[in-house]
């Protein structure tokens, strides 16, 4: 279980209040479906428990991770960036750096990203190819730029910027991620 002052510990927290049922309910309910894919798992959830979309695909990553084995290496970019992806670190490391001079805030790994979190995730990234990492952010009323794609409504992530290089990880990217973390508090 994280942390109880953590995001993640009140978003648990919150689930359980609106479902009425515990976190091990929950799990036991998600056992007795018989499904295994998370996209399958988050759909059942939503449609039998009219959960949101947002806290469902938050409980199966909770559910997953608690079942999981847990990795050898804290930083959970020594399990991203692995094989043909291992080329992009220098593009996490370059993101990473800046963002930790913000403040505070909860690094979240997922399977093939991180999400970044304070009382909400402000961005997440992680490689999509093998020669591209993706960095969404969580923010609105960006001024527009040609860097910056607006994402569809109801995603994870009204922006995304792709990048190639650790290079692209300029001021103005960071400056976007810090409007999103500033939001985020």
């Amino acid at each position: 279980m994280p942390a109880s002052d953590s995001p993640l510990a009140s978003q648990l927290a919150n689930i359980e209040k609106r479902t009425g049922k515990t976190l091990a309910q929950l799990a036991r309910l998600v056992a007795a479906s018989g499904l295994e894919k998370h996209g399958e798992i988050r759909d059942m959830l939503k449609t039998t428990l009219g959960m949101g979309h947002g806290d469902a695909n938050t409980l199966v990553h909770h559910l997953k991770q608690s079942a999981a084995p847990q990795p050898a290496s804290a930083d959970p970019a020594d399990e991203i960036y692995v094989g043909p992806k291992a080329a992009l670190r220098p593009i996490h490391d370059a993101l990473m750096q800046a963002i930790q001079g913000f403040g505070a805030f909860e690094v979240a790994p997922k399977k093939g990203y991180v999400s970044l979190r304070r009382k909400k995730q402000f961005a997440m990234f992680g490689p999509t190819t093998k020669t591209r990492v993706d960095l969404g952010i969580n923010a609105r009323g960006l001024a527009a730029h040609a860097r910056l794609l607006v994402m569809p409504p109801g995603g994870m992530c009204q922006y995304q910027v792709r990048l190639s290089t650790a290079d692209e990880v300029t001021a103005e990217v960071i400056a976007w991620v810090r409007q999103a973390y500033e939001a985020a508090g």
